[in-house]
Protein backbone atom coordinates (compact mmCIF):
# COMPACT_ATOMS: atom_id res chain seq x y z
CA UNK A 1 0.00 0.00 0.00
CA UNK A 2 1.26 3.74 -1.00
CA UNK A 3 1.55 4.96 2.37
CA UNK A 4 1.88 8.42 1.13
CA UNK A 5 -1.76 8.66 0.25
CA UNK A 6 -2.94 7.39 3.10
CA UNK A 7 -1.07 9.72 5.05
CA UNK A 8 -1.78 12.81 2.61
CA UNK A 9 -5.89 11.75 3.18
CA UNK A 10 -5.72 11.88 6.75
CA UNK A 11 -3.68 14.58 7.12
CA UNK A 12 -5.86 16.59 4.55
CA UNK A 13 -9.12 15.31 6.72
CA UNK A 14 -7.61 16.22 9.84
CA UNK A 15 -6.78 19.57 8.99
CA UNK A 16 -10.33 20.06 7.29
CA UNK A 17 -11.99 19.17 10.44
CA UNK A 18 -10.28 20.93 12.65
CA UNK A 19 -10.45 23.81 10.66
CA UNK A 20 -14.22 23.46 10.67
CA UNK A 21 -14.38 22.87 14.51
CA UNK A 22 -11.86 24.02 16.19
CA UNK A 23 -11.93 27.35 18.43
CA UNK A 24 -8.47 29.04 18.46
CA UNK A 25 -9.61 31.44 21.49
CA UNK A 26 -10.22 28.41 23.55
CA UNK A 27 -8.23 26.02 22.57
CA UNK A 28 -10.90 23.57 22.13
CA UNK A 29 -12.65 21.22 19.71
CA UNK A 30 -16.51 21.77 19.12
CA UNK A 31 -18.23 19.14 17.19
CA UNK A 32 -21.30 20.84 16.61
CA UNK A 33 -20.06 23.78 14.43
CA UNK A 34 -19.20 21.04 11.65
CA UNK A 35 -23.79 21.04 11.21
CA UNK A 36 -22.67 24.29 10.01
CA UNK A 37 -20.66 23.12 6.97
CA UNK A 38 -23.40 20.71 5.69
CA UNK A 39 -25.92 21.99 3.20
CA UNK A 40 -27.95 19.36 1.39
CA UNK A 41 -28.56 21.72 -1.67
CA UNK A 42 -24.93 22.77 -2.23
CA UNK A 43 -24.22 19.18 -2.21
CA UNK A 44 -26.58 18.76 -4.72
CA UNK A 45 -25.58 21.33 -6.72
CA UNK A 46 -21.69 20.66 -6.87
CA UNK A 47 -21.53 16.38 -7.03
CA UNK A 48 -24.76 15.95 -9.46
CA UNK A 49 -23.70 19.26 -11.43
CA UNK A 50 -20.19 18.48 -11.64
CA UNK A 51 -19.85 15.02 -11.90
CA UNK A 52 -23.23 13.46 -13.17
CA UNK A 53 -23.82 16.47 -15.31
CA UNK A 54 -20.55 17.76 -16.99
CA UNK A 55 -18.78 14.93 -16.52
CA UNK A 56 -20.96 12.81 -18.37
CA UNK A 57 -21.51 15.00 -21.21
CA UNK A 58 -17.37 15.29 -21.49
CA UNK A 59 -16.80 11.19 -20.97
CA UNK A 60 -18.46 8.42 -21.97
CA UNK A 61 -19.72 5.55 -19.87
CA UNK A 62 -16.91 3.02 -20.85
CA UNK A 63 -14.54 5.91 -19.78
CA UNK A 64 -16.25 6.31 -16.31
CA UNK A 65 -16.12 2.74 -15.57
CA UNK A 66 -12.19 2.61 -16.28
CA UNK A 67 -11.29 6.00 -14.44
CA UNK A 68 -13.14 4.90 -11.54
CA UNK A 69 -11.36 1.49 -11.35
CA UNK A 70 -8.21 3.34 -12.15
CA UNK A 71 -8.83 5.64 -8.94
CA UNK A 72 -7.81 2.92 -6.68
CA UNK A 73 -4.14 2.23 -7.99
CA UNK A 74 -3.24 5.53 -5.68
CA UNK A 75 -3.07 3.11 -2.84
CA UNK A 76 -1.08 0.60 -4.68
CA UNK A 77 2.68 0.16 -4.99
CA UNK A 78 4.35 -0.40 -8.31
CA UNK A 79 4.90 -4.57 -8.77
CA UNK A 80 8.60 -3.51 -9.96
CA UNK A 81 11.64 -2.06 -8.64
CA UNK A 82 14.02 -0.85 -11.51
CA UNK A 83 16.82 -1.73 -9.83
CA UNK A 84 15.53 -5.31 -9.53
CA UNK A 85 14.05 -5.95 -13.12
CA UNK A 86 17.70 -4.48 -14.15
CA UNK A 87 18.88 -7.43 -12.20
CA UNK A 88 17.10 -9.51 -13.30
CA UNK A 89 17.44 -8.69 -16.88
CA UNK A 90 21.39 -8.94 -16.52
CA UNK A 91 20.86 -12.34 -15.73
CA UNK A 92 18.82 -13.08 -18.68
CA UNK A 93 21.79 -11.76 -20.28
CA UNK A 94 24.35 -14.24 -19.02
CA UNK A 95 22.27 -17.04 -19.82
CA UNK A 96 21.83 -16.45 -22.89
CA UNK A 97 25.35 -15.58 -23.41
CA UNK A 98 26.54 -19.09 -22.21
CA UNK A 99 23.84 -21.03 -23.21
CA UNK A 100 22.14 -19.29 -26.25
CA UNK A 101 18.98 -17.33 -26.66
CA UNK A 102 16.72 -20.17 -26.45
CA UNK A 103 17.54 -20.99 -23.12
CA UNK A 104 14.62 -18.31 -22.12
CA UNK A 105 12.09 -20.00 -23.23
CA UNK A 106 11.66 -21.25 -19.93
CA UNK A 107 12.38 -18.59 -17.39
CA UNK A 108 8.94 -16.81 -18.84
CA UNK A 109 7.16 -19.09 -16.23
CA UNK A 110 7.87 -17.11 -13.20
CA UNK A 111 7.83 -13.59 -14.70
CA UNK A 112 4.84 -12.21 -13.55
CA UNK A 113 5.03 -8.57 -16.34
CA UNK A 114 3.16 -9.72 -19.19
CA UNK A 115 5.12 -6.98 -21.16
CA UNK A 116 8.24 -8.47 -20.48
CA UNK A 117 7.25 -12.28 -21.12
CA UNK A 118 5.53 -10.81 -24.24
CA UNK A 119 9.34 -9.19 -25.30
CA UNK A 120 11.58 -12.36 -24.68
CA UNK A 121 9.44 -14.90 -26.61
CA UNK A 122 9.58 -12.58 -29.31
CA UNK A 123 13.68 -12.36 -29.28
CA UNK A 124 13.14 -16.17 -28.41
CA UNK A 125 11.43 -16.85 -31.53
CA UNK A 126 13.89 -15.29 -33.41
CA UNK A 127 11.54 -12.35 -34.40
CA UNK A 128 13.63 -9.45 -36.44
CA UNK A 129 15.07 -6.70 -34.16
CA UNK A 130 12.98 -3.69 -36.01
CA UNK A 131 9.63 -6.30 -35.97
CA UNK A 132 10.13 -6.72 -31.68
CA UNK A 133 10.98 -3.10 -31.34
CA UNK A 134 8.49 -1.60 -33.26
CA UNK A 135 5.50 -4.20 -31.49
CA UNK A 136 7.03 -3.01 -27.81
CA UNK A 137 7.07 0.67 -28.70
CA UNK A 138 3.62 0.47 -30.40
CA UNK A 139 2.38 -0.92 -27.05
CA UNK A 140 3.62 1.71 -25.04
CA UNK A 141 2.50 3.91 -26.88
CA UNK A 142 -1.16 2.58 -26.23
CA UNK A 143 -0.19 2.04 -22.51
CA UNK A 144 0.54 6.17 -22.11
CA UNK A 145 -2.92 6.77 -24.43
CA UNK A 146 -4.65 4.56 -21.87
CA UNK A 147 -3.13 6.16 -18.85
CA UNK A 148 -3.52 9.49 -20.04
CA UNK A 149 -7.57 9.20 -20.32
CA UNK A 150 -7.82 8.21 -17.34
CA UNK A 151 -5.94 11.35 -15.91
CA UNK A 152 -7.84 13.60 -18.13
CA UNK A 153 -10.76 12.53 -16.37
CA UNK A 154 -9.86 12.95 -12.77
CA UNK A 155 -8.21 16.56 -13.86
CA UNK A 156 -11.51 17.13 -15.61
CA UNK A 157 -13.68 16.37 -12.61
CA UNK A 158 -10.90 18.85 -10.76
CA UNK A 159 -12.01 21.50 -13.41
CA UNK A 160 -15.87 21.49 -13.63
CA UNK A 161 -16.42 20.99 -9.91
CA UNK A 162 -14.84 24.66 -9.09
CA UNK A 163 -17.11 26.12 -11.83
CA UNK A 164 -20.26 24.54 -10.29
CA UNK A 165 -18.90 25.83 -7.15
CA UNK A 166 -19.35 29.41 -8.94
CA UNK A 167 -22.75 28.37 -10.18
CA UNK A 168 -24.02 27.51 -6.55
CA UNK A 169 -22.80 31.03 -5.20
CA UNK A 170 -24.55 32.42 -7.87
CA UNK A 171 -28.07 30.53 -6.90
CA UNK A 172 -27.62 31.50 -3.49
CA UNK A 173 -26.99 35.00 -4.04
CA UNK A 174 -29.96 35.43 -6.59
CA UNK A 175 -32.17 34.03 -3.85
CA UNK A 176 -31.17 36.32 -1.48
CA UNK A 177 -31.32 39.04 -3.25
CA UNK A 178 -34.99 37.52 -4.78
CA UNK A 179 -36.08 37.55 -0.96
CA UNK A 180 -34.64 39.10 1.57
CA UNK A 181 -36.74 38.43 4.50
CA UNK A 182 -34.57 37.35 7.59
CA UNK A 183 -35.22 33.99 7.48
CA UNK A 184 -34.36 33.15 4.16
CA UNK A 185 -30.86 34.83 3.90
CA UNK A 186 -29.17 32.53 5.90
CA UNK A 187 -30.20 29.25 4.01
CA UNK A 188 -29.75 31.26 0.91
CA UNK A 189 -26.13 32.35 2.09
CA UNK A 190 -25.39 28.77 3.13
CA UNK A 191 -25.78 27.90 -1.14
CA UNK A 192 -23.94 30.77 -1.79
CA UNK A 193 -20.70 29.80 0.25
CA UNK A 194 -20.75 26.16 0.27
CA UNK A 195 -21.04 25.32 -3.01
CA UNK A 196 -18.02 27.20 -3.79
CA UNK A 197 -16.43 25.50 -0.68
CA UNK A 198 -17.28 21.95 -1.87
CA UNK A 199 -16.05 22.73 -5.24
CA UNK A 200 -12.44 23.58 -4.03
CA UNK A 201 -12.01 20.97 -1.79
CA UNK A 202 -13.75 18.36 -4.62
CA UNK A 203 -11.14 19.53 -7.18
CA UNK A 204 -8.18 20.42 -4.72
CA UNK A 205 -8.12 17.57 -2.04
CA UNK A 206 -9.25 15.06 -4.06
CA UNK A 207 -9.66 14.91 -8.34
CA UNK A 208 -6.69 16.65 -9.02
CA UNK A 209 -4.32 14.98 -6.45
CA UNK A 210 -5.90 12.12 -7.85
CA UNK A 211 -4.87 12.84 -11.14
CA UNK A 212 -1.36 13.91 -10.60
CA UNK A 213 -0.42 10.51 -8.26
CA UNK A 214 -2.10 8.69 -11.23
CA UNK A 215 0.61 10.68 -13.46
CA UNK A 216 3.20 9.70 -10.67
CA UNK A 217 2.47 6.20 -11.23
CA UNK A 218 2.42 6.25 -14.91
CA UNK A 219 5.68 7.81 -15.06
CA UNK A 220 7.14 5.07 -13.16
CA UNK A 221 5.44 2.44 -14.89
CA UNK A 222 6.98 4.18 -18.27
CA UNK A 223 10.07 3.80 -16.97
CA UNK A 224 10.06 0.16 -16.51
CA UNK A 225 8.76 -0.80 -19.17
CA UNK A 226 11.48 1.27 -21.16
CA UNK A 227 13.85 -0.65 -19.59
CA UNK A 228 12.23 -3.67 -20.74
CA UNK A 229 12.23 -2.56 -24.15
CA UNK A 230 16.02 -1.41 -23.70
CA UNK A 231 16.52 -4.74 -22.25
CA UNK A 232 15.30 -7.16 -24.32
CA UNK A 233 16.78 -5.57 -27.63
CA UNK A 234 20.32 -5.78 -25.76
CA UNK A 235 19.65 -9.42 -24.95
CA UNK A 236 18.11 -9.83 -28.61
CA UNK A 237 21.50 -8.62 -30.26
CA UNK A 238 23.82 -10.71 -28.22
CA UNK A 239 25.58 -7.91 -25.91
CA UNK A 240 28.08 -8.87 -23.54
CA UNK A 241 25.76 -8.89 -19.96
CA UNK A 242 28.00 -5.62 -18.50
CA UNK A 243 27.22 -4.19 -21.45
CA UNK A 244 23.41 -4.75 -21.18
CA UNK A 245 23.86 -3.37 -17.54
CA UNK A 246 25.70 -0.35 -18.58
CA UNK A 247 22.78 0.65 -20.68
CA UNK A 248 20.01 -0.15 -18.25
CA UNK A 249 22.03 1.77 -15.29
CA UNK A 250 21.16 5.05 -17.06
CA UNK A 251 17.82 4.54 -16.35
CA UNK A 252 18.64 4.80 -12.37
CA UNK A 253 19.68 7.85 -10.77
CA UNK A 254 23.69 7.86 -10.08
CA UNK A 255 24.01 6.75 -6.58
CA UNK A 256 21.57 3.61 -7.20
CA UNK A 257 23.41 2.35 -9.57
CA UNK A 258 25.49 -1.42 -9.31
CA UNK A 259 28.29 -2.17 -11.27
CA UNK A 260 29.84 -5.46 -11.56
Amino acid sequence: MDIATVLGLFMGTLMLVMGMGFDFKTVTFDPGKLNGFWDTPSVIIVILGSTLGSMMVAQNLKQWVTALKAGKLIFSLGNSSAGELIKQLVGFAETARRDGILALENVTDDIKDDYLVRGIRLAVDGTDPELIEGIMETELEILEQRHNDVINFWNLVGKYTPTWGMLGTLIGLILMLADMRPETIGPNMSIALLTTYYGAIIANFLAIPVADKLKSKHEQEALIKNIILKGVMSIQSGDNPRIVQQKLNIYLPPDEREYD
